[in-house]
């Protein structure tokens, strides 16, 4: 019998079997046992056996044998790197929900605001958007049972269920006394890859890349499509906060800009079957106007490969924040009873031989101090700067000689700040008050609201009475410095009521310091190459 076989035994048998059976699979085992290692391995699988048997059978209170196994697996994957997970069947299939790209469900998406599960925006298409779910409603049952105090998650897996069957949701609607009910009938949802994509004033494209799930190519492909024939004359792809997803996806985005057969990965682990090289497989190659790749400290995995490789292959100016540094490869593994376990077995490398796996990370996740708040600041940064000092010391180079660096995450050819908000901006974020506001405005002033709308003074006085009803306090100063960005808060959020997500995206990224900051690259620099030499030139600059 094999050890992998042996895990689902300790998972699925009674504690005196599963004991039984792994004292006879030791004893049997380690007969054949032909090292020390193997040897030690199976001693202490025995003495776990031991002691969990002596608990159960002499410890003063009820044990419960399931939650005890958990802990110490959980215990277990504490000593390894915090990509390795261990997941219980709701959390797998959570897991396996978010890369497929879909799920059976109703089409809202929702924010827990106080006590309430309220609808942030109904998803154009869906079966709550065609029943007239609307934004602002709070939801208040699902299928007779009270949801208010719940969490979001908990209220998610009370909506989501088999395509084609009922669910029963209860609401409150600001201006509207009684409670509405709305029978829905569930549908596969698509989880948009590429929520935006759309030519701005100056005809250059916006393309938002939200994280790489098994639609991504697709969605890419499709909008590049729609791009190129509104003719822009360049293209932003801002991967900003993209946590990652499929490997084989970034790979093949990548491909829509190298062409085929390049090395876009190589992974290398302790198995001969981790060892792989990617290449791109398919005749396409997008042409014809300079692109800039946005990147900030949130962005990781997929999206640092996708952002690493155009950058490798000179195919984009990277710009913004040095990127996470999530550079391990992790292997999905089914286990008994709906349970999963997700292990790193590689690290991957980009085409230019560099590893962006930034080890710090790992050390800063398993930290308890770090966990606990423990450490100071000055500690912290003197470890972040110990370890990008070994990170300038790891040369690499693009194709055409450009030197980039591996071992810390990818570093923009030009760096780009983020303006930091205000305390005032986050306390109002914080209580989403602008969201609020924005639909009580919209329930007795829907039919002023049209495209181009902008916020007047008055309305803004208006805000801000409704925020120190709230208990929201602020100076004068605060006030100055927070007023532009609450205008393009609130014009942002009322557009989205009237129009759509899309629409009022364009207006909240009028006010997006760093995406403002690219745009403007492009007048300055009409080609990848005149880019390439500007950064350089910013970066001497920086250094002298």
């Amino acid at each position: 019998m094999k050890l992998k076989k042996t895990g689902k035994i300790f998972l699925t048998l009674g504690i005196s079997g599963w004991i039984l059976i792994g004292v006879l699979l030791l004893t049997a085992t380690r007969v054949d046992a032909k090292d020390n290692g193997r040897d030690t391995m199976f001693k202490k699988m025995e003495l776990f056996n031991q002691v969990l048997y002596n608990l159960q059978k002499n410890y003063v209170d009820t044990l419960y044998v399931d939650d005890m196994i958990e802990a110490a697996i959980n215990g277990m994957l504490d000593e390894l790197d915090p990509h390795t997970t261990f997941f219980d069947p709701d959390e797998f299939e959570k897991f396996n929900t978010n890369t497929k790209g879909e799920f059976g469900g109703l089409g809202i998406s929702i924010n827990q605001i106080g006590d309430y599960i309220t609808v942030v925006s109904p998803i154009e298409g869906t079966p709550a958007y065609k029943m007239g779910i609307m934004a602002g409603d709070k939801i208040v049952k699902v299928d007779g049972t009270s949801v208010v105090g719940m969490s979001t998650d908990d209220a998610i897996k009370q909506m989501r269920g088999d395509k084609g069957s009922k669910v029963l949701i209860t609401i409150k609607r600001p201006g509207v006394k009684e409670e509405l009910d709305f029978e829905i009938i569930r549908d596969i949802i698509k989880i948009d890859s590429v929520p935006y994509a759309f030519v701005m004033d100056n005809g250059i494209g916006y393309l938002r890349i939200r994280q790489f799930n098994a639609n991504t190519t697709q969605e890419l492909s499709d909008n590049l499509n729609k791009l190129e024939k509104e003719g822009i004359r360049g293209l932003i792809i801002d991967l900003r906060f993209n946590p990652g997803g499929l490997l084989t996806e970034a790979v093949n985005t990548v491909n829509e800009f190298i062409g085929k057969d390049k090395r876009v990965v190589f992974t290398q682990g302790k198995l001969p079957e981790a060892n792989q090289e990617y290449f791109t497989r398919y005749n396409r190659m997008r042409s014809g106007y300079p692109v800039v790749v946005m990147i900030n400290e949130a962005s990781a995995s997929a999206s640092e490969i996708f952002a690493g490789s155009m950058q490798d292959y000179d195919r984009a100016l990277v710009v913004g924040k040095t990127s996470y540094g999530k550079g391990s490869v992790q292997r999905l593994f089914k286990l008994s009873d709906e349970y999963g376990i997700k292990i790193t077995t590689a690290k991957y490398y980009i085409n230019s031989g560099r590893c962006i796996h930034k080890d710090l990370n790992d050390t800063l996740l398993k930290d308890p101090r770090v966990r606990y708040g423990d450490i100071s600041e000055e500690e912290l940064d003197k470890m972040r700067a110990e370890a990008d000092k070994e990170h300038l010391k790891d040369i690499h180079y693009t194709e055409k000689g450009r030197t980039v660096y591996g071992g810390g995450g990818i570093n923009p050819d030009l760096t780009i700040e983020q303006a930091k908000m205000t305390r005032l901006g986050m306390e109002l974020r914080r209580k989403n008050l602008t969201f609020n506001f924005a639909v009580d405005y919209m329930i007795k002033n829907e039919d002023k609201v049209e495209l181009g709308f902008q916020v007047d003074d008055k309305i803004f006085n208006d805000f801000m009475q409704f925020a120190q009803e709230d208990s929201v306090e602020w100076t004068d100063t605060q006030l100055d410095s927070t007023m532009s960005w609450i205008k393009n808060n609130l014009t942002s959020n009322i557009i989205n009521k009237k129009f759509g997500d899309e629409e009022g995206y364009k207006v909240a990224i009028q006010d997006d310091q760093q995406l403002q900051e690219a745009v403007a690259i492009f007048d300055k620099c009409p080609t990848l190459d005149d880019m390439f030499s500007y950064a350089a030139e910013q970066q001497a600059k920086k250094e002298e």
